[in-house]
């Protein structure tokens, strides 16, 4: 059996470094098949590894395999179901060894997991909203045996695998099971006593490799969180805005190699630690955000516990250093005469963190918005030009940032919609705070028209010259897309919840007011 707590309460999963816990769960109806045997190899392998090993096998277990109650968690468990949560709460890694029959999964082993993994022992549904679940068995990884008569590779390109997706992402992953690993023995039909042989020793050995996989793992997921926490994905706009204003600088004749990658790595490491001091600022609202995605609430590896508190401040006090030192080195390609163009880089990046670092804190004093807005269009194009020419007075890169600017702050107004109750909890004053959803989202359309309306204005007067400049008219039917996007959201009374698709449509529209004038400066 299972250990339990003094209290009678069922245990966790056992902590990192001990030795791990594994259950071999049978789930083929008879246990005198090739799975048994399957079954029967990896445990022994795992117990040869030093491993402490249960197994259960499902076709000696009583119970119904009918969920015959509104929900599962109503239906009381028989003796033998208790006993298997209780393991399962027990076990590090979970250990699946069925046939693939039609495609998927046994009937029993099927039956068994509809009523094992209930409500409230596996996941936690949300009342509120049913798109937001707690994994109730993360800390836990599985091992699929799988045999089948269909080769695998037609099993894997010709029907795209649906057992093995059910069980790994539906099932064991909708519940915090990860990672899942998958072997598959087939055709087993045919197979001679040899092929078989060879199964049974790869069973074997499958228990001795799960540490190191398991670590290899570990170092993958932490390395994905630090990629996660950096947020790549909204760097490529201000590095097109810095661009426009170091091209802009060479109508002027002047144009420095080194200065501009030197520019830019300060400005790479100056949005690397923005995002990073954010992620660390907005602890609060992002563990009371329900509605976090992957344009808006933040990383989520700080409230999700993929990294550390002081792995965070670490980041941050190695990205503050490192940005000093790019700063530095700047100051020496600049000198004698760069002061101002220093001047101004150092002024952005005091803007660009202030979003949430005190004592600016912007986002939560109601200019937010303005200031993403300005980093990513004036502020990046200005700082582009100076460092290159000097020249601080020439109008051109203003104008050249005005529909960028509206665009992106169509972008940025959007975004806080998912979070507004969070937000509101924190006091972190957004738009949408301010306004309200309905009122945020109508500021949103309008900014967004009004970058198309700038954007052909700009084209008329020659701004935005050439074949390149032609191309912002296919910014209106972008636009109208936007704007369908908005009033469809506002039809359905603004909800707060996830707009993926509506951010995808505001990001990729204010592409066409950075690229146009790249290319028209090209």
């Amino acid at each position: 059996m299972a250990p339990s707590h003094p209290d009678g309460g069922q245990v966790a999963a056992s902590t990192e470094g001990a030795t791990p816990r594994i259950l071999v769960i049978l789930g083929h109806p008879r246990v005198g098949s090739f799975c048994g045997a399957l079954a029967s190899a990896y445990e022994a392998g795992a117990r040869a590894a030093g491993f402490e090993v249960e197994r259960f096998d499902l076709a000696g277990l009583t119970f119904d395999p009918h969920v015959r109650l509104p929900s599962p968690r109503d239906q009381a468990l028989e003796p033998d179901l208790a006993r298997a949560q209780a393991l399962i709460q027990w076990a590090d890694h979970l250990v699946f060894v069925y046939p693939a029959w039609w495609g998927t999964l046994p009937a029993l082993l099927k039956g068994f997991l509809d009523r094992v993994l209930t409500p409230g022992f596996a996941f936690a549904a949300d009342e509120e909203d049913p798109a937001n679940w707690t994994k109730l068995l993360k800390g836990r990884s599985a091992h699929l045996l799988v045999t089948m008569d269909t080769p695998s590779w037609v099993y894997r390109l010709i029907y795209r695998q649906p057992g093995h997706q059910a069980m790994r992402r539906a099932t064991l992953g909708f519940c915090g099971v990860a990672p899942t690993f998958i072997s598959t023995f087939a055709p087993v039909k045919p197979a001679t006593e040899e092929a078989r042989a060879r199964w049974l020793d790869q069973a074997r050995a499958e228990a001795a490799r799960l540490p190191g996989r398991l670590h290899r793992h570990a170092l993958l997921h932490r390395a994905g969180a630090w990629l996660r926490l950096l947020r790549l994905q909204f760097y490529p706009m201000a590095w097109v805005a810095y661009t426009i204003g170091a091209l802009a600088a060479a109508r002027h004749g002047s144009f420095s190699h080194p200065v501009y990658w030197l520019g830019y790595l300060c400005l790479f490491l100056m949005e690397a630690l923005t995002v990073v001091s954010n992620e660390w600022f907005d602890q609060d609202t992002d563990r009371l955000n329900r509605h976090a995605g992957p344009f808006n609430g933040g990383s989520r590896v700080l409230a999700d516990g993929e990294l550390g508190p002081g792995s965070v401040r670490r980041a941050m006090a190695g990205l503050a250093l490192a940005l000093g030192a790019g700063l530095a080195a700047l100051s020496a390609a600049l000198a004698p005469s760069g002061g101002p163009g220093l001047a101004a880089m150092i002024a952005l990046a005091a803007l660009a963190a202030g979003y949430t670092v005190p004592p600016l804190k912007l986002v939560y004093r109601g200019l937010g918005e303005l200031d993403v807005g300005l980093t990513h269009s004036f502020a990046a194009i200005f700082v582009g030009g100076l460092l290159q020419s000097g020249i601080w007075r020439d109008p051109f890169p203003w104008l050249m940032g005005l529909p960028l600017f509206l665009a992106t702050l169509s972008a940025i107004t959007l975004s806080a919609l998912p979070d507004h109750e969070a937000d509101g909890a924190v006091a972190k004053r957004t738009l949408a705070v301010l306004l309200g959803r309905r009122g945020a989202a109508w500021a949103a359309l309008g900014f967004a028209v009004a970058a198309a309306a700038c954007g052909v204005a700009w084209q008329q007067w020659g701004l935005f010259g050439g074949t390149s400049g032609l191309v912002v008219y296919l910014a209106i039917p972008h636009a109208l897309l936007l704007v369908r996007a908005i009033l469809r959201y506002l039809r359905r009374g603004a909800p707060c919840e996830r707009i993926d698709g509506l951010m995808a449509l505001a990001l990729t529209y204010l592409l066409w007011f950075g690229i146009i004038p790249l290319a028209h400066l090209s």
